[in-house]
């Protein structure tokens, strides 16, 4: 599955399927400008670490043919990637991106605004075939831990949608399957968003990988009856010492894990390590509108004035991660050392 995310040259703008819709409706967001870009990102259009630095390096093309016209363009278009590289604070492939796009920027200071937009563009196009490819090394890393008839329980969506494509937590259960093996996932809902419930039990379903939904607070009794063989998870950033940012719960998912003995992955590309932060405590978390708590579509579930708490990530410290599962292999405790190595 790779075709929710498309540069259109037709309309000279990237073409994001719309995953608020999701299962029912397949609908299309078309983006020709930044705003778009950071609405597309802010509304969660388009939500997954890898699928947001993508849309992101698709962004910076789109801002460099936006400012086409002004005569004193470089500020202009700096001004504009910040905005970008703003628009959600945890997903750290974002900035990543954007600082990517910035860097191949500063190699060709001679560039006109053209070339730096054909430049650009070619940039984002290379971004996003690399995803794919690095997203199918993340699952021919993990593979192997999946034995034959395990169940997996996932939280949140770290599939195709929340990649270019193929996935980083569902990547091993893809390839997995491919090696024969029967693997069955367990999607859990994922409130308040219901990620799970709506994106990756829309994928599996499609590919034809046997699912069940469940509730997120039924996993303590599907892991005490034996249900669950693995946990693999994705991250939206991985702090140096191995901590991880990801959906709000996938802490308490990890705590049950590790009660109950059931080993627990996070699966990520390298790109979404940030050595720059030394632990978890640093990460910032992202504090969303409390509608998406107060409300079910257009539907109200709470009371009129009553407050909500709405953060959209949690951080797993790195004592209940049995392994990162990365292109480069599966990194395992101790992290600190195990990351450093691998950025030298």
């Amino acid at each position: 599955m790779t075709e929710h995310i498309q540069y259109s040259p037709e309309k000279d703008a990237l073409v994001l399927l719309d995953q608020r819709y999701l299962p029912t409706r397949e609908e299309w967001y078309v983006c020709k400008t930044v705003n778009d870009i950071c609405e597309a990102l802010v509304v969660m259009v388009v939500r997954g670490a890898p699928a947001i630095g993508v849309t992101a390096a698709y962004g910076c093309y789109l801002a460099a043919r936006e400012v086409a016209g002004v005569a004193d363009w470089k500020p202009a278009l700096a001004a504009k990637l910040e905005q970008i590289a703003s628009a959600r604070p945890t997903a750290v492939n974002l900035r990543w991106a954007v600082r990517l796009m910035q860097a191949e920027w500063s190699k060709h200071p001679e560039f006109s605004l053209d070339e730096l937009s054909a430049f650009w563009l070619a940039k984002a196009k290379i971004v996003h075939a690399e995803d794919i490819e690095t997203c199918k090394a993340i699952g021919a890393s993990g593979a192997g831990l999946l034995a034959d008839g395990d169940t997996v329980m996932t939280h949140c969506n770290a599939g195709a949608l929340a990649t270019a494509g193929y996935g980083t937590a569902l990547a091993p259960i893809r390839a997995a399957v491919a090696q024969g093996k029967k693997i069955t996932v367990i999607a859990n809902e994922t409130r308040p968003f219901l990620q799970g419930a709506r994106l990756t039990a829309y994928e599996l379903h499609k590919d034809g990988i046997p699912v069940k939904v469940a509730c997120d607070n039924a996993c303590a009794l599907l892991m005490q009856r034996g249900l669950v063989q693995k946990v693999i998870v994705g991250a939206d950033r991985i702090a140096a010492n191995g901590d991880a940012a990801n959906k709000i719960g996938t802490f308490g998912v990890a705590l049950l894990a590790k009660e109950f003995g059931i080993p627990f992955y996070v699966a990520a590309p390298v790109s979404t390590i940030d050595p720059e932060t030394a632990d978890g405590s640093l990460i910032p978390i992202e504090d969303r509108t409390p509608r998406e708590v107060t409300h079910v579509g257009s539907t109200q579930i709470t009371p009129d004035g009553v407050g909500v708490f709405n953060y959209a990530f949690d951080v797993t410290p790195n004592r209940l991660i049995h392994g990162i599962i990365t292109e480069r292999g599966v990194l395992t405790a101790p992290y600190t050392e195990a990351i450093a190595k691998l950025f030298k």
